[in-house]
C-alpha cells in the first residue's frame, strides 16, 4: 500500500507500480465513482481498441474456405488435443 498526496488542483499521481501492473499509460481515461466504501477509480476502456488488417495484406489467409470440421480439428491440434 502506498500513500499519495492531493495537490492544490485536486490531483494525485497513481504509483508507478500500480500503473505498470494494470498497463495504464499516459492518456488512459478513468471512471471515478463515489461508493459506500470510498472512491473507486477504474479505466473506461480496459482493452486496447481492436484494429483489423486490410484483406490485401499478405498476412490475411488467402486459401479456400475451411469447413467447421476442419477448423475444429485445427483448433484441437493447436490446443494439444
Amino acid at each position: 500500500m502506498e500513500t499519495v498526496r492531493l495537490s492544490i488542483k485536486g490531483q494525485f499521481v497513481l504509483p508507478k507500480a500500480i500503473r505498470d501492473l494494470h498497463h495504464w499509460g499516459p492518456g488512459t481515461e478513468m471512471l471515478v465513482m463515489d461508493t459506500e466504501e470510498g472512491v473507486l477509480i477504474k479505466p473506461l476502456k480496459p482493452f486496447a481498441a481492436t484494429t483489423f488488417e486490410p484483406p490485401e495484406l499478405s498476412t490475411v489467409y488467402k486459401g479456400s474456405p475451411l469447413s467447421l470440421e476442419e477448423m475444429d480439428r485445427a483448433v484441437a491440434v493447436e490446443a494439444g488435443n
